[in-house]
């Protein structure tokens, strides 16, 4: 990865909204160049997706968000790859991935309702050959997300003076 790729992904990943000309001009490039960088990014599939961060508690539609732990049995030529990618194939689940630890796969999914959520682990994910185990454990409350934090601070700590 080149020093202006890293570069922009450090800007992007701050606030995927600023655009190229103004990229350009934080980092002392052309335009033209911050626009080939990234379209080159996305076509290499080093840049995936822009987001946006959402806090569930403050929109109308909360969903049900869970941690599913999935001990699995590799498979043969396959390793973990084959379930990990069967599993997230599926619209309710958001991330895999391959642990270190007690369970294989950190399986991330949304639904509707907690009924919802258990229904998907005990038709779709636990019917699986090669899935041994599932533990699931609801999100109660997110405090930050992808590094931002859900809540303000107040940082303000002076008292109120009156004269």
């Amino acid at each position: 990865m080149t020093t202006l790729e890293k570069d922009i992904l450090n800007v992007l990943t701050e606030d995927a909204r600023i655009a190229p000309k103004k990229i350009a001009a934080m980092l002392s490039v052309e335009e033209s160049e911050v626009k080939a960088c990234i379209q080159a990014m996305e076509k290499s599939g080093l840049l995936v997706k822009y987001t946006a961060i959402v806090n569930d508690e403050k929109a109308d539609d909360s969903l049900v968000c869970a941690l599913i732990e999935v001990k699995v049995t590799p498979k043969k030529k396959e390793g973990f790859d084959g379930i990990a990618k069967q599993i997230a194939s599926f619209p309710e689940v958001k991330s895999v991935y391959l642990m270190s630890g007690a369970y294989d796969l950190a399986v991330f999914v949304e639904d509707r309702s907690l009924q919802q959520v258990s229904r998907f682990v005990s038709e779709r994910i636990s019917t699986f050959d090669g899935v041994l185990s599932t533990a699931t454990h609801f999100i109660l409350k997110k405090y930050k997300i992808e590094g931002v934090a859900t809540e303000k601070e107040d940082t303000d700590y002076r008292l109120s003076v009156h004269a």
